[in-house]
């Protein structure tokens, strides 16, 4: 790998002074600062120097309190809750007793319950972030101290320390490799941790360091690194090491990253350069934040209103108390003065403000909120208590791990998930394969006999007992003997980079660099051809039995521009055989024109294969005489030696040797998804929730992972590819993207083709914006309506599209000039998937959404990877999965299996949320209700700030006459079932335009409430006013209007809650009739004899109750109060119901009608999407003439070098010394290059060792390839002891042969790059003549698509006798 270009030119060489004149003073400080902050210098086995620097130590925290700071931080946190405030200071005004008119206690103690819940709900959170951090900060590590290795606490290791590391232990701190056991330094690790990838990677230290194996070596060891900051950045570190005189680059490749787990090593040794949260784990993993719904936002609104409307109506209040003070008090001065301190009438004004706010401040009662932090508990506990999402196997069940954004899970329109452990197991099966026309492993019929389970055991001892497959045949088909399918096994025993060991005889152990692989030489090893061992030059098989060794004469390595691997074999007969296994679409094409019948129906079988979601590889073989062989490894040695275009002369040497194969078959890999994991896309979907995937992985992975699980889907209307490497090029494919889809919703939606046209032109730009010839331009100002934003026409568009974009596009796409077009195009998208990502990326993506579509998000994975990404969504959900519990830990919500998530948004999320918009609804209604009896009354007591009720019953309301009912409401009530809410997912659609409670239900709660305020004061006022007892005494009292006013009030709103409430339990009918109950109870109690005997001076209403509902005119009061406010209600649901239904009223209605007609409830989900599954099988099996292929291979390139070297086997000294010197080193090289720096084409000629014409429509692009090839120079040392890397100049090499293109391919410009990468997937491949970029990158998309999506290309029969020639249909896109 070389040093990228972007890095400052300091780092090309790191020429810094060894000594720095020390600067005093403040100016000193902060040059020091600066420095810091611009490189790092860290001196082996020396705390003292290092500790100048004052770098962070190992010891992580992500918590937020500790025992000191615990109580201030978070009061002030609650404190930023406008009702806390609120509260707080109507607490304030209550200690007044010239205002106060109620006792202070009634504010203080709900307010001391409600910090005090959320306080220790914190603390709790808190605590388990200090329990994680204290389990990962006191993990042991082995750190070399003076010269022995000693135990320390990952929290103790400093920077500049050295730590011993073995097999299957996590990275404790970024480190340098020194050493290790394998040879020439080489160690292998796992990543998945940070970035999700669990194929092993290499890593190889400094040559010149490899050599201090021993503990004395490293504890003399005093060299000084000198590097980049601390950054993010995953695949980049630039640094120099100086050592005895000398300087030696560093790179990436001889780092080790927390949170890496080393595999398959003894042990190593490496230096600590970065500790605690400068690692790039931590530095990627991002801020633990304050989450909050968006009910709690409009909350705070609310009340700022509330708290106006309250001021508003003590005003005018207040204003009343002075016009009546100046006008009718001032005559009762004589016998009833002002109070001391009142000396005037705009004084007493003054005062009654703040009483009638104090009296009013009940329309928004702190009860309120201790309801809403009991109903989000028991949620929560809902969640926990659900055994449907509960995971029997691994014991675990769903945990709310917190309590306050459980109605919005009800809200969710965004869904970002991980991909390796979240949708998949990561786990490889050989499940189908395809031989010489005959396919195995088909599925049964799942209504019929289910097969059983091969026991391959009596046939073959080797075999692996991990391993399952249930077709019969196939193994009839080896132990018959069948020719092609002992070759098609043998090829799989023989192609590949897997490495065995052997710990007794028969027990094989096979480490594999990418699962993939594993999986086919576990299947070949099963079937009877075992891979047993392998040197640098031979490979040991048992193939049935019968032990036999092959001499490897070369491999030709893998890389994603090829998209293939070979190696060449001779037999024990001394027959040569060239064995290769690739992508179908770049693998057929190179096939002998007699494989055409066969070729037909391998290709109808990795059809079935890639819409089952199948990982395909297409196998073929060459068989090579001795002079094809030595002709071609004698232009290979010539290519391997060339001083220039080195990659580009192997990799025409590759192209001439892999043609006129022969075909053996196909195999089909299922990358195993976790169960349910397609229905529930699909559920969703239907939900209008769209799910983005944001995964590390390469792009044919992600892409093969989005088709298994039905993300992405033959049906769609387009796929589109972004992947340019450069600002231009990014938002040229963007533009394209958004042209077509207008394009396509024209075609499909003929009648909106006039409105599209208004603001879009022909070329896809607004009118005003002038585009260049690429698709590219500037743009300008778009007139104002009637032509709407093109965010507005985006979000019109109809069609089902998806959306696949690389790392390094997305790079700039999330740029801040091109994130508008990024998401307007992207959110126009179905599907969503991003490759390639840093955990940092996966944030930003969440972040992006965020701010642009104001919508509800929702995170989740499993790995330390998503943990950036979990903490930026709204919501956050972890899986438990095989990647470690970091992600559990930052999440929200957490679980062991992605098809949980249905039923948590679905159901759950729901029902939390209708509950909760209904609760507050009914909060809202009942105590304007009750609040606003005040503000009339006040117009008649001459605005003295006198409550219309006895005291207790202002205190009791809200506590016990009516709050268990709506608690009872906010925790039991539903609409319709939980089956119902899974099989129509439309009905998740009202949270997620948030149509049950928003600013228009709330003043339509608040009228409701005012209406029913104005009917019980003025309905009793009128009636009492004329009435009179029995006796004659009239009842037109104070007492007997308080009675009759709040006793309707309990009634009337007991009504409303029991018409409110949509599932009756037996908690519901208790607390609803039992708060009733209470009221009459306790209210005659209160105002009974007795206590008034015991306290005279506190129960002021002693008898009222009795005496007044003993009247038939208070009841007859109370019925019409009642009926006049219930009434109105019933009438306007019942017209609602019948003449504009939601949704979920005609789910209930058909349930009714079942139960009704007693019929079965009705088909399951999954019955219905296996239905669907069948119809989508169907339309692919019909497809005909284009295909997609399933090729996804998880391979690293370099490998096959790195085996032919020897560097990574033990072998004797002699051995070793024997065959390294015939040997290439550069394997290294290779592992660390990257792609081909941006260089014009430069013509050359190359040599042929084939007498047959290529088959290639098109020159060969220039590749990246490793030299495999025994007996190849030495001629790159793995370091270069300089401070400058190499420039590395790459050239491209045409392809020895050519084919006259077709007639519409000749009229395109041959170099027209630009037009190929459109990044739009279209019916065809077309293949050009180009250099490294953009011709020859343009040329490796276009293969890259043709293999993701393949469209199968038309194949005819060619004039010449040795190869088939296959034709592709071609498209210039202009």
């Amino acid at each position: 790998m070389t040093i990228p270009t972007e890095i400052p030119e300091k780092w090309f060489p790191l020429v810094l002074p060894l000594k720095r004149k020390k600067q005093k003073g403040l100016n000193g400080a902060k040059s020091k600062k600066r420095r810091t902050e611009e490189e790092r210098r860290v001196r082996a086995n020396d705390r003292e120097y290092n500790e100048k620097f004052q770098y962070a130590s190992n010891c992580i925290m992500t918590s937020k309190y500790n025992i000191v700071t615990f109580l201030p931080v978070n009061l002030f946190e609650q404190f930023q809750e406008v009702a806390n405030t609120y509260f707080l200071f109507l607490l304030i005004l209550q200690l007044i007793p010239q205002i106060s008119s109620l006792s202070w206690f009634t504010t203080i103690v709900p307010l001391a319950l409600v910090l005090s819940i959320t306080a220790v709900k914190d603390a709790t959170d808190d605590y388990f972030r200090h329990k994680s951090d204290n389990q990962v900060n006191n993990r042991q590590s082995q750190v070399l101290i003076r010269g022995s290795l000693q135990n320390e606490k990952w929290m103790n290791v400093r920077v500049g320390d050295i730590i011993k590391l073995e097999n299957n232990q996590f990275v404790a701190a970024d480190l340098l490799l020194l050493s290790s056991s394998e040879p020439h330094g080489l160690c292998y690790i796992e990543t998945a941790e940070l970035d999700g990838e669990s194929n092993m990677k290499v890593r190889q230290s400094v040559s010149v360091t490899s050599e201090l194996g021993d503990q004395n070596n490293l504890a003399s060891f005093d060299g000084e690194v000198v590097c980049e900051p601390p950054n993010n950045k995953l695949d980049r570190f630039c640094g120099t090491l100086y050592w005895r005189d000398k300087k030696y680059t560093l790179t990436n490749q001889s780092m080790l990253l927390r949170g890496c787990v080393l595999r398959n090593t003894e042990a190593c040794y490496g230096l600590v350069i970065f500790a605690g949260p400068d690692t790039k784990l931590m530095q990627n993993s991002g801020r633990t934040k304050f989450k909050r719904t968006s009910i709690d936002r409009l909350m705070n609104t609310l009340v700022l209103w509330i708290f106006g409307f309250l001021v508003c109506m003590g005003v005018i209040l207040a204003v009343g108390n002075a016009v009546w003070e100046r006008e009718v008090g001032s005559l009762f001065q004589s016998y009833l003065p002002w109070d001391p301190p009142v000396d005037n009438f705009l004084f007493s004004a003054f005062l009654s403000f703040w009483s009638y706010v104090i009296i009013l401040n009940t329309v928004v009662p702190i009860s309120l909120y201790v309801s809403v932090e009991v109903i989000r508990l028991g949620h929560s506990y809902f969640i926990n208590w659900d055994q449907e999402m509960f995971c029997s196997q691994c014991n675990t069940p769903a945990e709310a791990r917190t309590t306050t954004l459980n109605e919005e899970l009800g809200q969710v329109e965004y869904i970002f998930s991980d991909k390796t452990g979240t949708l998949t197991q990561n786990i490889m099966s050989f499940n189908k394969c395809s031989i010489n026309g005959q396919t195995y492993g088909e599925g049964t019929d799942p209504l019929g006999p289910q097969p059983k389970r091969l026991d391959f055991a009596p046939f073959n001892p080797l075999a692996d007992p991990d391993f399952c497959f249930y077709d019969d045949t196939l193994l009839e088909s080896v132990k018959v003997g069948d020719a092609h399918t002992h070759e098609f096994f043998r090829l799989l025993s023989l192609c590949h980079t897997v490495m065995s060991e052997e710990k007794s005889e028969g027990e094989l152990f096979y480490k594999a660099q990418s699962p993939d692989e594993g999986a086919l030489v576990t299947a070949a090893r099963n079937f009877s051809f075992v891979f047993r061992s392998r040197t640098p030059g031979t490979i040991t098989t048992t193939e049935m039995g019968r032990p036999v060794t092959y001499t490897l004469l070369a491999i030709l390595d893998f890389n994603n521009i090829r998209k293939r691997m070979s190696v060449i074999v001779r037999n024990p007969e001394g027959r040569i055989r060239l064995y290769c296994k690739g992508a179908d679409t770049v693998l057929l094409e190179r096939l002998h024109p007699c494989n055409q019948e066969l070729m037909n129906v391998t290709s109808d079988h990795l059809n079935e294969y890639a819409a089952d979601g199948l990982r395909t590889l297409a196998l073929a073989y060459r068989d090579l005489s001795e002079d094809e062989w030595e002709a071609w490894s004698e232009s290979h040695r010539c290519a391997d030696k060339a001083a220039s275009c080195r990659e580009d002369r192997l990799a025409a040497t590759y192209e001439q040797i892999e043609q006129d194969m022969m075909l053996l078959g196909a195999t089909a890999i299922e990358d195993k998804l976790q169960e349910g994991v397609p229905e529930t896309i699909a559920v969703l979907s239907l939900a209008n929730i769209k799910i983005w995937v944001l995964t590390g992985d390469k792009q044919e992975t992600a892409v093969n992972i989005g088709y298994s699980c039905k993300m992405l889907t033959d049906d769609m209307t387009e796929v589109f590819i972004i992947s340019g490497h450069t600002v231009q090029s990014v938002r040229q494919e963007l533009g394209r993207a958004r042209e077509r889809m207008i394009e396509l919703s024209r075609t499909r939606d003929g009648g909106k083709e006039e409105r599209i046209e208004g603001c879009f032109m022909g070329n896809g730009f607004r009118e005003g914006q002038e585009g260049d010839g690429n698709g590219g331009g500037k743009q300008l100002q778009c007139p104002p309506p009637p032509h709407p934003p093109p965010t507005n026409l985006m979000d019109n568009i109809s069609g089902e599209f998806a959306l696949v974009i690389n790392g390094h596009s997305l790079a700039h796409a999330l740029e801040a000039d091109m994130e508008t077009e990024f998401v307007s195009t992207a959110c126009a998208c179905k599907a969503v998937i991003c490759c390639r990502v840093t955990p940092l990326q996966k944030a930003q993506v969440v972040e992006l959404i965020k701010k642009h579509k104001k919508a509800v998000t929702l995170a989740i994975g499993d790995g330390a990877n998503d943990v950036s990404m979990i903490k930026s969504a709204h919501i956050g959900v972890g899986i438990s999965g095989q990647e470690g519990i970091q992600a559990v830990l930052a999440s929200d919500y957490s679980f062991s299996q992605f098809r949980f998530l249905q039923r948590l948004l679905l159901v759950h999320g729901r029902w939390s949320y209708l509950r909760m918009c209904r609760f507050l609804c009914y909060f809202f209604y009942k105590n304007f209700a009750f609040t606003m009896v005040h503000f009339w009354f006040g117009f008649f007591c001459g605005f003295s700030a006198q409550t219309v009720y006895d005291q207790y019953f202002i205190t009791l309301y809200n506590i016990v006459y009516t709050s268990l009912p709506v608690l009872a409401m906010g925790l039991f009530d539903q609409d319709v079932p939980d089956q119902r809410s899974l099989e129509y997912p439309k009905l998740y659609e009202p949270g997620q335009l948030n149509l049950l409670f928003n600013k228009r239900e709330f003043f339509i709660c608040i009228a409701q409430g005012i209406y029913t305020s104005v009917v019980l004061f003025f309905v009793p006022c009128a009636v009492l006013s004329e009435a009179t007892q029995s006796t004659g005494v009239p009842l037109a009292d104070y007492q007997t209007f308080a009675v009759t006013t709040a006793t309707a009030l309990v009634i009337v709103v007991s009504v409303q809650i029991a018409l409110d409430t949509g599932f009756w339990t037996v908690i519901n009918h208790v607390f609803v009739w039992g708060s009733l109950g209470f009221y009459f109870s306790i209210m005659f109690a209160l105002q009974s004899q007795t206590l008034f005997r015991i306290f005279p001076n506190q129960f002021h209403f002693v008898g009222s109750a009795q005496s007044t509902l003993l009247q038939p005119v208070v009841w007859l009061t109370i019925a019409l109060a009642t009926a006049i406010c219930i009434v109105p209600v019933l009438a306007f649901r019942f017209l609602k119901v019948d003449l504009k239904p939601q949704l979920s009223d005609t789910v209930r209605y058909t349930q009714l009608v079942r139960q009704k007609k007693r019929k079965p409830v009705g088909r399951s989900v999954g019955g219905a999407w296996r239905g669907m599954g069948r119809v989508s099988e169907g339309r692919l099996g019909a497809r005909g003439g284009s295909r997609r292929s399933g090729y996804a291979f998880a391979h690293q390139e370099g490998f096959g070098e790195l085996i032919t070297s020897g560097k990574n086997m033990r072998l004797s000294s002699i051995a070793l010394a024997s065959f390294a010197s015939r040997h290439s080193s550069s394997w290294i090289d290779t592992l660390r290059r990257k792609k081909p720096t941006h260089t014009p084409t430069h013509p050359g000629a190359s040599g042929e060792s084939s007498p047959a014409p290529s088959c290639v429509s098109g020159s060969v692009p220039p590749l990246s390839n490793s030299s495999s090839v025994l007996g190849g120079s030495q001629d790159a040392p793995i370091e270069e002891e300089t401070g400058a890397a190499p420039a590395q100049n790459r050239q491209t090499v045409p392809a020895s042969s050519t084919q006259t293109p077709p007639a519409s391919e000749a009229a395109a410009p041959q170099g027209s790059a630009q037009a190929v990468n459109a990044g739009v997937l279209t019916p065809a491949a077309v293949r050009s003549n180009g250099g490294d970029s953009p011709g020859g990158w343009t040329i490796t998309l276009g293969s890259m698509q043709e293999a993701l999506f393949g469209w199968k290309a038309r194949a005819t029969a060619s004039n010449s006798p040795r190869s088939p020639s296959v034709p592709m249909e071609t498209r210039h896109i202009e």
